[in-house]
């Protein structure tokens, strides 16, 4: 009985999994340029999802804002202060987003005004 009970349950779990199907993760390439910086003032970090990983540092909470933005890469301000210093930072999203392609680029004052709009996505 202890037998048929866990093949119950092992059922019901994977029954709660659900699928991906094929083609339609989200794998970004994210790149962040500085244009006003003289030493190498360009970053980029791969982010994948379904399930989170690459080299974003907290892809979980990427993939989650991206998921609940509908696969808008900004949005309104989030109403945090920033101050008004002219560094220039240029955001860029490319690759698929649940099996969709995807391009983004925007710029921004600063790296605050940024992350003001786009949330953790490009905070690397």
């Amino acid at each position: 009985m202890s037998n048929l009970l866990t093949g119950v349950i092992a059922g019901a779990v994977i029954a709660l999994v659900p699928a991906v199907p094929s083609g339609s993760g989200t794998s970004l390439r994210l790149t962040l340029a500085h244009p006003d910086r003289a030493a190498s003032g360009s970053r980029a970090v791969t982010l994948r999802c379904e399930p989170p990983g690459g080299g974003h540092p907290e892809a979980a909470r990427a993939c989650l804002e991206l998921a609940g933005s509908g696969g808008e890469f900004a949005h309104p301000a989030d109403g945090r202060m920033c101050a008004a210093v002219h560094a220039p930072v240029i955001a860029r999203a490319d690759g698929r987003w649940r099996g969709k392609t995807v391009r983004f680029r925007a710029e921004y004052g600063n790296d605050c005004a940024m992350r003001s709009r786009t949330g953790v996505l490009f905070a690397f």
